[in-house]
């Protein structure tokens, strides 16, 4: 059984290693990407702030990937981040990616953003592939003061 569901308190240990195991795969830098992240081993607090919120994929009761969305980190209030978005190996091409940031965008609409901003690599050509059928768009720069200094392709979507 498949449930996509906000975070739990009990999901941080699974989440932070779900997400750096992902980054390892991937030789994605430990610096300036969500690897060195702080919250990353506290992530349901993290996401209890104002206007956040992160959404876990659970499959037979084990967490398989995760992505949030949070305020942009030194944005104008109207913009928000589509955050830490990965997926384990078996849970990739299910078309769960494409739910989730349905749920993450649905939350931001409903908390007044009205553009929508990521990062990640130029190598990551799936989920830049799942971002531009979403109808996410290549930006020249990035936006905000995110601390991600090692992801160097930016994207923004429109919330309508």
């Amino acid at each position: 059984m498949v449930i996509l569901r906000k975070i739990s308190v009990n999901d941080n240990e699974a989440i932070a290693k779900i997400i750096r195991e992902v980054l390892v795969e991937l030789g994605v830098p430990k610096v300036g990407t969500a690897y060195a992240d702080p919250e990353l081993d506290t992530m349901f607090s993290t996401y209890q702030k104002a206007r956040s919120a992160y959404f876990v994929i659970e499959v037979d009761g084990q967490l398989l990937g995760g992505g949030g969305i949070a305020p942009l980190a030194g944005g104008p209030e109207a913009i928000c981040e589509l955050q830490k978005m990965y997926f384990l190996p078996q849970a990739r091409g299910m078309g769960w990616g494409e739910k989730l940031i349905d749920a993450c965008l649905g939350f931001a609409k409903e908390k007044g953003f009205t553009q929508c901003y990521l990062e990640t690599m130029p190598y990551m050509k799936a989920a830049q592939k799942l971002y531009k059928k979403k109808a996410f768009g290549y930006i020249d720069g990035p936006m905000g003061a995110t601390g991600h200094t090692s992801c160097n392709v930016w994207m923004t979507k429109t919330l309508a």
